[in-house]
């Protein structure tokens, strides 16, 4: 729309909405392109959360993208209409600029399971895909880790290198070229968004092909030299990550920035640990993370001259320190603070945010909770570190050489009452887990009786208990803070383990942004990429995920990762290198894939624990791909009905392209056909590839080893040959029925039934 007229209606369904600039306009762009991204032009991305479980009044995400091909006057028509629809959305808003290949993890979170950067402008039509076009000819460079992208490349071997991923689409065809390089990761990651490019733009009518070895695909590898001609020379060596690591991250600088007569005064004012404290609500602050983020921080009695002026401000002070013009910023109000921007500072009170926001102080309300809806409420139980709801026998077991055996007589009390005349002891049962930081226990074991209180016990409780325990025991008596625990306490106790709270639960939950990061290693330096509104979408079998709930530091384990000690180490360094100085006594607990508790599961809106069913990995599904299981024949009759309006290169490819692309078949006979689902994407069948002519008999499919099965059939997918009527009769429902179900579920009708 024209940006001199009023701005658009947002619609409250949905949750995330951009426009792009055209003729310096903003055109709405329709959800089926969202993640596709043409070079010449500006975005604006606008993030409403619309989870159940955001809070009333939750900030929204403001982005304003630029692409590297972006003129002048894309770049104003943008600026101007991100202006006008803060004024419209209100202090509650996170502002964002992005630049291309160089975006924030909040950004890329967004688009799954990439983004596609494409060359040039939007056509005039203003159609942002395609869907069904096949005659395409063009070669993406697949990058990322956790947050993929893919960028069109000059159509030559010389694109390529050894460390990254390649997808030459041919329309009918598409064939995913893996670098010798890549991790078994990388190449899931690239496949899933290889099959989303085949959904979303051809339909999904198009055949999937994988290089993982070019001697182990050599059909596949005819396609691509037809193509792209004979590769002369060595590939390219592997590019160089050039990720920013947690120790980089952790250099931060606040800054005091007002004007003092016509200049503009930026002033140090802070390195870590950064206190709330430090920021005014009436001036305007820079924070500097690295190099690699500036935040800039705005008080809510600050000018309106000041908050019109804070982009231009950061590129000021970005240009001033040298940084790369590319570099991220995010301008956040006082109040409506990220949970990335509030993690960088030692202590941060979401009440004070508050009241200071609102110009008033609260009294406290007290909330009363039962622990028997902790089941019930696993986010509850996640908040309170409850692993379970404190009901059950206990029975302590210490291992000695390798046996167990019963452990010593111990018993523990909680010590409650506010002074000795009101003070009681309650016995509670005698493991680590009944401990709470705000409290004070009593440990009497054979030996000695342990003392110990809480980080959040004050004087006046201290001395009460000790006066109050000597009723108890007559033995001798050892103070213990926590933290400073001997082992022999913990022995006791059966062993380390998570907090949670009393019986009583704590009156108020603090108010808690858990925050969740992929974890790898370049140069052994941690490196995390962040994953902004998780889901359980976003652990994956071959990735160590790190989430970050403050009170503890959960390590997840996917199932085809080996990375035990890494994670452990990795969870230190997180500690360790955190600018907010977080302490090293925080619990870091390792969690497998499916044997996730409570504690873990609670932080995630929904969860399914039918989930980790075994599902097809990258490498049955390479294994299971036309680079293995099709002759060549078969593949170029997939792309027959398309003729090459340009050959790169040398002059060799050209009747060599011509020669390979065609084949004996009409393409006429070369209709593709929908088949079952795989992977949790729809797969399709070449009726070319198969001389059956209709259904097959049951007897002929059921129970059959793969090589006894009639010529043509595909193994993998063996019950789609079945008629109507018998899949009814055998399955139990119809095919269209059978193939909407979720893929583990698939496979194990199949394994039951005799069709896998």
């Amino acid at each position: 729309m024209d940006i001199s007229k009023g701005l658009p209606a947002i619609q409250s369904h949905r949750d995330l909405h951009i426009w792009i600039t055209e003729n310096q306009k903003m055109v709405p762009v329709p959800e089926g392109a969202y993640g596709n991204f043409f070079e010449e032009h500006c975005y604006v991305v606008l993030h409403v959360p619309q989870s159940p479980t955001a809070t009333q009044g939750a900030s929204s995400d403001l982005h304003y993208w630029v692409g590297k091909e972006a003129g002048a006057e894309a770049q104003g028509a943008a600026a101007t209409f991100v202006q006008r629809l803060q004024e419209e959305r209100g202090a509650l808003t996170v502002l964002h600029r992005e630049a291309q290949a160089h975006e924030s993890d909040c950004f890329r979170s967004y688009f799954r399971p990439g983004i596609i950067y494409r060359k040039g402008g939007l056509p005039s039509d203003l159609k942002h895909v395609e869907t069904n076009m096949f005659n395409i000819q063009r070669l993406l460079h697949i990058r990322g880790r956790k947050h993929v992208s893919a960028t069109e490349v000059e159509l030559s071997w010389n694109s390529f290198n050894k460390g990254d991923i390649f997808l030459l689409d041919l329309g009918k065809m598409m064939i995913q070229w893996n670098g010798p390089k890549t991790s078994i990761s990388e190449k899931a990651r690239g496949l899933a968004l290889t099959y989303s490019l085949r959904d979303r733009e051809r339909g999904g009518r198009a055949q999937i092909g994988v290089v993982d070895d070019e001697v182990k695909a050599p059909d596949l590898m005819q396609i691509m030299e037809s193509v792209l001609g004979r590769r002369v020379g060595s590939l390219h060596a592997a590019t160089p990550n050039k990720d920013i690591s947690q120790l980089q991250k952790a250099n931060i600088r606040l800054y005091h920035v007002y004007e003092k007569g016509k200049d503009l005064v930026v002033l140090e004012l802070a390195t870590p640990p950064l206190t709330q404290d430090l920021l005014q609500e009436e001036d305007f602050y820079i924070l500097d993370q690295g190099g690699f983020k500036i935040y800039v921080w705005q008080g809510r009695m600050s000018s309106l001259q000041e908050r019109k002026a804070a982009f231009s401000r950061a590129a000021g002070f970005i240009q001033a320190k040298g940084y790369p013009t590319y570099t991220n910023v995010e301008v956040v109000n006082d109040g409506a603070e990220s949970a990335a921007f509030k993690q960088l500072f030692q202590i941060w009170s979401e009440k004070r945010s508050r009241n200071r926001q609102l110009g008033r102080v609260d009294k406290p309300t007290h909330v009363k909770r039962d622990v028997v809806k902790l089941h019930s409420q696993p986010e509850l139980a996640a908040q309170l570190r409850m692993v379970d709801d404190g009901s059950g026998k206990v029975e302590e077991r210490a291992g000695h050489h390798g046996r167990e055996q019963s452990a010593p007589t111990t018993r523990l009390f909680h010590v409650q009452g506010s002074d000795s005349y009101s003070t009681k002891t309650v016995e509670v049962p005698a493991r680590a887990s009944s401990l709470n930081s705000n409290d004070i226990f009593l440990l009497v074991t054979a030996g000695v009786c342990y003392l110990w209180f809480g980080k959040g016990c004050n004087g006046d409780q201290r001395e009460m208990a000790r006066v109050a325990v000597t009723v108890i025991s007559k033995k001798n008596e050892e103070t213990v803070l926590e933290g400073q625990e001997p082992p022999h306490f913990w022995e006791a106790l059966g062993g380390r383990a998570p907090y949670p709270s009393n019986k009583r639960l704590p009156e108020e939950v603090p108010s808690i942004q858990p925050r969740l990061f992929e974890c790898s290693s370049q140069m052994g330096c941690l490196v995390l990429a962040e994953v902004v509104f998780f889901s359980q979408e976003d652990l994956g079998p071959y990735d160590v995920m790190l989430l970050d709930t403050w009170q503890e530091i959960f390590l997840w384990l996917g199932g085809a990762t080996g990375a035990w000690k890494e994670a452990v180490a990795w969870g230190q360094e997180y500690l360790k290198a955190h600018p907010a100085g977080r302490s090293l006594a925080t619990p870091i607990v390792l969690v497998k894939q499916g044997h996730e508790p409570p504690t873990f599961t609670g932080w995630f809106f929904t969860w399914d624990p039918y989930k980790w069913t075994p599902d097809l990995s990258h490498k049955e599904v390479v294994e299971g791909s036309p680079g293995t299981a099709l002759p060549i024949s078969e593949i170029r009759a997939e792309v027959n009905s398309f003729r090459l309006s340009r050959w790169p290169g040398n002059g060799r490819a050209g009747a060599m392209s011509l020669q390979a692309l065609k084949g004996s078949q009409d393409s006429s006979g070369n209709e593709l056909m929908r088949g079952p689902k795989l992977g949790g994407t729809s797969s399709f069948l070449s009726s070319t590839s198969t001389s059956i002519n209709g259904a097959l008999p049951r007897e002929q499919l059921m129970h059959q080893a793969a090589e006894d099965l009639p010529e043509g059939v595909d193994p993998a997918r063996r019950e789609f040959y079945l008629s109507d009527s018998d899949f009814q009769d055998i399955f139990g429902k119809s095919k269209e029925e059978f193939y909407s179900m979720a893929t583990w579920r698939q496979r194990q009708e199949k394994k039951q039934l005799g069709f896998f």
